[in-house]
């Protein structure tokens, strides 16, 4: 088994069989991604939006256990759209922080609705994140953005979406070399395994530092499918050493999470991914959520992981980024 900084390979079996016999797999991070890019209230009136809801949810969500928050932030003037305001990235850290003094801020780089512009995603790089997310390859989407109805603004009628997102070799390098300049982590965001091709070509040119910090994102569309089989072939194609985190979309929330807890590896949950906490019953909040996969993981014997030791695992700065 190679060690950097504590990293361990779930694909080795002998290595699993060990730390399972011992109930001592690795301390699990949870992440919480809780808003996203697209979806909102018109979606799941619980849906934070806001800079103070988004902040107070991620306070919730660190007292239950999440380690991670990973934000979008909206714009102040209309929260149906994706803010390009490295202002307004700023503004959400700093609330975060200071509720959360020790949670990991992991900000996007994917956009969102009104943010598709390279200024745009990279805006939230000027904001002091510890982490930024990095999509490493283009993607079909097809699906409907629903209206919101008053008293919220922004959308007033349905839209038909059928887009494809456009991420280029050259569009990688760069953004993880401004990362790289700033002393961001990116977090590599694999959605099938032909997107490896991207990976392996940011490692062999420098451009991404070990551990290398890869989320599988299962049964979004034109994605790899969220099943069993489809997550281990990512585990056994993914360059090493690695720490690795798995998300499902929708109802392959649970099934996922609960696959990531079993192998060793940690996970995502949150409201941008999913707005169900079962199926038929919206969520109450992100809290929610996390407290669900808090259960299972302690049900399972997984030790949840603080933010210090999320630190460590990931390589990260022992020191929490700071907003004065």
């Amino acid at each position: 088994m190679e060690q950097v900084s504590g990293v361990w390979d779930p694909t080795d079996q002998p290595e699993w069989l060990k730390l399972a016999a011992k109930e001592s797999l690795p301390p699990l991070i949870i992440s919480v991604a809780i808003t996203g890019g697209v979806q909102g209230k018109e979606i799941n009136p619980n849906h934070p939006e806001t800079a103070e809801e988004q902040a107070q949810q991620t306070y919730d969500c660190y007292k239950a256990g999440a380690s991670i928050v990973h934000v979008h932030v909206r714009r102040p003037d209309n929260l149906s759209l994706t803010t390009s305001s490295p202002a307004d990235y700023r503004r959400v850290n700093g609330l975060i922080r200071e509720k959360c003094p020790e949670i990991i801020i992991n900000n996007t780089t994917g956009g969102g609705i009104g943010a598709e512009s390279e200024e745009a995603r990279l805006a939230s790089t000027e904001a002091n994140p510890e982490i930024c997310s990095l999509d490493m390859g283009p993607l079909a989407v097809r699906g409907k953005l629903r209206k919101r109805l008053p008293p919220l603004t922004g959308r007033p009628e349905d839209i038909e979406m059928d887009v494809a997102s456009a991420t280029t070799y050259g569009e990688t390098e760069k953004y993880a070399r401004i990362m790289l300049e700033k002393g961001i982590k990116p977090e590599l965001e694999v959605w099938h395994t032909g997107q490896y091709w991207l990976v392996r070509n940011l490692i062999e040119k420098g451009l991404v530092k070990p551990p290398y910090m890869i989320q599988f994102v299962m049964g979004f569309s034109s994605g790899a499918y969220a099943t069993p089989i489809e997550l281990l072939h990512l585990l056994e194609c993914a360059p090493k050493p690695s720490v690795y985190s798995v998300l499902g979309v929708g109802i392959f929330q649970n099934p996922m999470i609960a696959m990531g807890i079993v192998l060793g590896i940690n996970v995502r949950t949150g409201m941008e991914d999913n707005v169900l906490y079962k199926r038929g019953e919206l969520c109450k909040d992100n809290a929610q959520l996390v407290e669900k996969v808090a259960r299972i993981a302690r049900d399972l014997n997984r030790e949840i992981a603080t933010p210090k030791q999320a630190r460590q695992m990931l390589g990260l700065s022992e020191k929490p980024s700071r907003y004065d």
